[in-house]
């Protein structure tokens, strides 16, 4: 409602007084109450993941290890592979020649067969002539059997001839432990390799945080710098603190392509859900002491209502209080406003809870 102010002019004409209608000064006053425009969002339930995140450095499961060793003592002739080389199954690795020693080793098991042999033949002859039993035939036979067996064995380890070591397996070399010409004893190893499709982050976490991980948890793991997270499956949660970060140890399984060992990167691992009201980030606020809270036109009028963020992803939280389920919250302008401004809604719909 809107007041005029009128002044009365009076007049005096002839000796009479006249009093002129009024007339307005050109003062205006309002009594209506200054309000503020403000956007409104509807309170909605709902919930959003529960989230640990993990950072640590891409590298092979323990069981995906495999170290190709000399199978004799033998003498390096090629090296097929460099380090870091991605390589397919049955790849060449190394060629490997007999050293002098298996080489000599190999010329004594097949003298040794030869005699056998012979003395296998030498004894039947006798054995006929009545001059040797079975007795020492059966040992001769067994002599010869087992020359047989140590060459034979000889044979299938490479002493009779070069031979080539392959991959089993498709892998990344990650170390190679010889070099041409050198002589390796028998188990030597020569090149450790780590299969392909077996990559895991090494990560860690503080105690607090381990035992609400379990093995099986989903995890998006994403390269530090990259945009893009891989989905990841938790497989091994580590049931003591290491000494030297004082973390758990949390390992998770990555797909066979997307991923360097020795990478650097993040897993958000997936804990559970928190549930409550989910809200936009904008609409929560933190006062000078650290407290959270939101604003609730509450009759148009703004409310402060202080709150707990349970989880955020940073564009939605989930929050709990002593909220009024049927006021809407101030989405815009809501850090300069006061308990008991008056609201004026610039979105109606959200204002109406429709």
């Amino acid at each position: 409602m809107t007041r005029r102010r009128y002044s009365a002019v009076l007049l005096l004409c002839a000796g009479v007084l006249f009093v002129v209608a009024p007339v307005p000064t050109g003062y205006a006053e309002t009594d209506q109450e200054p309000s503020v425009s403000v956007d409104l969002v509807k309170l909605k339930k709902g919930s959003l993941p529960r989230i640990i995140s993990a950072y640590g450095v891409v590298g092979a499961n323990p069981a995906a290890h495999q170290t190709v060793m000399a199978p004799l003592s033998a003498v390096v002739d090629t090296v097929y592979v460099k380090r870091d080389e991605k390589v397919a199954a049955d790849t060449p690795l190394v060629s490997l020649g007999p050293s002098p020693a298996t080489a000599a080793a190999y010329s004594q098991a097949q003298t040794a067969l030869r005699t056998a042999n012979e003395l296998v033949q030498r004894t039947r002859t006798l054995l006929d002539q009545h001059l040797a039993t079975r007795q020492e035939l059966g040992a001769a036979e067994k002599s010869a059997a087992d020359a047989q067996a140590s060459l034979a064995a000889m044979q299938a380890e490479g002493a009779g001839s070069p031979q080539i070591l392959r991959s089993p397996f498709a892998a990344v070399v990650t170390a190679i432990s010889t070099s041409p010409g050198a002589i390796v004893a028998q188990g030597a190893a020569l090149i450790d390799l780590v299969r392909l499709n077996e990559l895991v982050l090494h990560a860690g976490v503080v105690p607090d945080q381990a035992n609400e991980i379990k093995v099986g948890a989903a995890a998006k793991v994403t390269p530090l710098g990259a945009k893009r997270g891989t989905a990841g499956k938790v497989v091994l949660r580590g049931s003591a603190v290491n000494p030297q970060t004082g973390l758990v140890a949390v390992d998770v399984a990555l797909p066979p392509e997307g991923f360097f060992a020795g990478e650097t990167a993040a897993a958000h691992i997936i804990v559970g859900e928190a549930a409550g009201y989910v809200v936009p980030h904008a609409t929560v606020l933190v006062d000078d002491k650290g407290a959270s809270y939101v604003v609730q036109a509450v009759d148009d009028r703004a409310r402060r209502v202080n709150v707990d963020v349970l989880v955020g992803d940073g564009t939605s939280d989930v929050i709990e209080g002593p909220l009024d389920p049927a006021a809407p919250l101030v989405l815009t302008g809501n850090y300069q406003l006061r308990d008991g401004t008056k609201l004026r809604p610039a979105n109606s719909n959200a204002a109406d809870g429709k």
